[in-house]
């Protein structure tokens, strides 16, 4: 069974920087898109960014030059570079993967528990 586990959350100050992890576990055929999401206290869960196997990044306007996605393909592993961050940042940041079990399978949505990153002075 796969699993996504993130890492590096915790307290910020605003306009410091912190930097996500999410690796993946366990046996899987393939990984296509991966990608970031948060959800805040009283609001909906909402796209942060997505990177695609292939490197393509998409982000959400109000991170953009901000924050930073990227991958390793070889450690199953995506990274969120948060920098000059804000406390409307705050959040439980959650990692999401596209993955494929076998080879004749389908591609499932995997979601990790989330990590909680708080910008407070």
């Amino acid at each position: 069974q796969v699993q996504l586990v993130e890492s590096g959350g915790g307290l910020v100050q605003p306009g410091g920087s912190l930097r996500l992890s999410c690796a993946a576990s366990g046996s899987f055929f393939s990984m296509n898109a991966m990608g970031w999401y948060r959800q805040a206290p009283g609001k909906e869960r909402e796209l942060v960014a997505t990177i695609t196997s292939g490197g393509i990044t998409n982000y959400e306007d109000s991170v953009k030059g901000r924050f930073t996605i990227s991958r390793d393909n070889a450690k199953n592993t995506v990274y969120l570079q948060m920098n000059s961050v804000k406390p409307e940042d705050t959040a439980v940041y959650c990692c999401h993967a596209d993955i494929r079990p076998t080879l004749l399978s389908r591609y499932l949505e995997v979601w990790g528990q989330g990590t909680l990153v708080t910008v407070s002075s």
